[in-house]
């Protein structure tokens, strides 16, 4: 379990951060969304102590994560794939980190054979991987105590197609064990295929979040009329109002049944009325944190 409460973080006159509350339960995936510059890294490096909060606080299992006896053994983390050491070879990184965590070094083979780099990767120093080579030592290492919790940003970057495939299937089945993910991504597409629950963040500030399904249930009505300057006019009077959809239908936010007797009072012919569908991740992501990204590249 993660709790997040009331977390917020200021840089002088600059809140990266603001208020920020939002739970992981155990046994799910928990998309972290948020534009560049929208405070997603520094949640993150507050939750694992790194960054210290400027209010609120972040616990793991109930504990603040720097009162952990052995972190590593409770919480996997990777938040830079580039943070290691370039002059060690991928197995000496994850053995010097099974040492300090008291890990069995069968558990270095076990985790590289996991994320899939092979005994020639292994012997190869860091300075020669590739970002996706990168990311797959990261979540070896991430993986190496066996941890109850993940929380990994942008673990995506760098890997092609099939390796993006490989990491959903693997943090599904770690969920799927009981496990607790927070991942971060821009990968929107990866983020909806995996994930349980969406926490959307946008200038600092929780925009949206809940389940997947909550989040991207198609909300309201779709209408078409022959004469649409008649049919919104109705809804007008009705106090139903309405905002032109992507395909040319009035989208209302009122169920389909209100829509047709506001219609049908005002003699207005209908040739559409359906359940709105779903816009997909892409567009709520869009429409929740409009504007963010460039509010924060200026500032």
């Amino acid at each position: 379990m993660i709790s997040v409460e009331r977390l917020s973080k200021r840089y002088g006159g600059h809140t990266a951060v603001n208020d920020v509350s939002f739970t992981c339960a155990p046994g799910t995936v928990t998309g972290f969304l948020g534009p560049n510059g929208a405070g997603k890294s520094t949640t993150m490096r507050m939750i694992c102590g790194f960054t210290p909060p400027t209010a609120g606080t972040a616990t793991v299992h109930g504990v603040d994560y720097r009162r952990l006896p052995n972190p590593g053994r409770e919480v996997g983390l990777l938040l830079d794939a580039g943070a290691m050491h370039p002059g060690r070879t991928g197995r000496e990184t994850l053995r010097l980190s099974a040492q300090v965590m008291g890990v069995p070094q069968r558990r270095v083979d076990e985790c590289l054979d996991q994320v899939g780099l092979n005994a020639v990767a292994a012997k190869r120093r860091v300075r020669a991987y590739s970002l996706g080579m990168r990311q797959r030592l990261g979540l070896a290492q991430a993986l190496l105590g066996s941890p109850r919790v993940l929380i990994l940003d942008e673990p995506a970057n760098g890997l092609d197609p099939e390796g993006i495939f490989w990491m959903r299937g693997l943090l599904r089945d770690f969920a799927d064990r009981g496990g607790t993910v927070l991942l971060s991504s821009h990968l929107l597409r990866e983020v909806e295929a995996v994930a349980d629950r969406l926490v959307v963040i946008g200038a600092g500030r929780v925009v949206a979040q809940g389940s997947k399904d909550e989040l991207l249930a198609g909300a309201g009505t779709a209408v078409r009329a022959r004469d649409p300057q008649a049919l919104r006019a109705a809804l007008d009077r009705a106090g139903l109002p309405a905002r032109s959809g992507t395909d040319g239908a009035l989208l209302v936010d009122a169920e389909p049944g209100a829509v047709g007797q506001a219609a049908a009072d005002s003699g207005v012919a209908l040739l559409e009325l359906r359940p709105a569908e779903s816009a997909g991740l892409e567009q709520i992501f869009l429409t929740l944190t409009a504007g963010d990204s460039v509010r924060e590249a200026v500032k």
